[in-house]
């Protein structure tokens, strides 16, 4: 099978299109043929090695997996003896090391049918974005009807799905984003939208309940000034970086600044399973949350839609096409 694949850490240019052999499945997986994967930040990070902290998973001085990609969406192919929800002919959405590639192993409890209503593509954009966004809105800061909500980040992966997620739940939802970006956060479903270019919303006089933070671009201290006192923050994600620990060290902040005072302050990594999937694939079936996809970019040109999320511009979603 052909696999987008890279023996060395290091840019995109490091990532080849080879033939490699097609994945055996053990007894609780099925063989998805793939038919649109997408890109996350971390796929980046495994790629480069960075910070190098990845490595004591990922491999110490190469990788100890040629292929990257985890956000899929495909066919099943093949079951393994133990599988019993899924069958050969399913199409499904979920999450699988590898993706990057025609076919893949995965286990069936991360894997969850497609919507009908949705594309091949628009369902690969789902599963580490839109799982990311309802279990740190749902589960993190428990979000409820009538509540202010601010998303930093909205008009990117995670921030296009929590929007949608935290209106479908009922929240007054403020999005900030970029200029460019601000037509399209007020489409999703944003009932005030600040462009971060003109206006810094930590300087302004609106407190929220809760606060997603996708960029991690102000400080802990400047967040908290525009949350309530019994208001939540939740991290997931930082735009610091640095060869050792990198977006870790504002983790590491929130931690030790949760120690202290009544805001909740949490970092968070989402965790797949088939039900949060099939959350998810509910609200995709009502028409509650639509996948923003920013472009599209064949198999064979993973290292470029890398590339291009890397310079942190992309409105919602990059997705591979197989």
């Amino acid at each position: 099978m052909k696999a987008s694949v890279h023996d060395s850490y290091g840019s995109p240019d490091v990532l080849g299109f080879e033939e490699i052999d097609k994945p055996v499945i053990g007894d609780d997986q099925v063989l998805v043929r793939v038919n649109a994967a997408s890109v996350n930040p971390l796929d980046w990070h495994f790629m480069r090695g960075t910070p190098y902290l990845v490595r004591i998973q990922a491999g110490l001085s190469k990788p100890k997996r040629k292929t990257r990609g985890a956000d899929l969406a495909g066919q099943v192919e093949a079951v393994g003896k133990s599988v019993t929800r899924l069958q050969p002919g399913d199409e499904v959405f979920g999450e699988a090391g590898g993706a990057f590639a025609e076919y893949v192993a995965a286990r069936e409890k991360v894997l969850a049918l497609k919507p009908p209503n949705l594309s091949f593509e628009e369902a690969a954009a789902v599963p580490v974005a839109g799982l990311t966004a309802l279990q740190g809105l749902r589960d993190k800061a428990e979000i409820q009807s009538g509540q202010k909500v601010l998303i930093n980040g909205a008009s990117g992966g995670v921030g296009t799905f929590a929007v949608q997620i935290a209106k479908s739940m009922g929240a007054e939802v403020t999005g900030v984003c970029s200029t460019r970006n601000v037509d399209i956060v007020r489409s999703i479903g944003a009932h005030h939208v600040i462009d971060y270019t003109q206006e810094d919303f930590t300087q302004g006089e609106r407190r929220y309940d809760v606060m997603l933070d996708t960029v991690g671009n102000h400080s802990l201290s400047d967040c908290k000034s525009v949350i309530n006192p019994d208001g939540v923050y939740v991290s997931i994600g930082s735009n610091q970086m640095g060869d050792w620990i990198g977006p870790l060290t504002h983790v590491l902040t929130v931690m030790i600044a949760s120690w202290v005072g009544s805001q909740r302050l949490v970092s968070m990594l989402a965790q797949a399973n088939k039900e949060d999937l099939a959350v998810l694939a509910g609200f995709l079936e009502s028409g509650e949350v639509t996948p923003v996809i920013d472009r599209t970019y064949p198999l064979e040109e993973t290292a470029e839609a890398i590339r291009y999320l890397e310079k942190g511009h992309a409105r919602g979603k990059v997705v591979i096409t197989v």
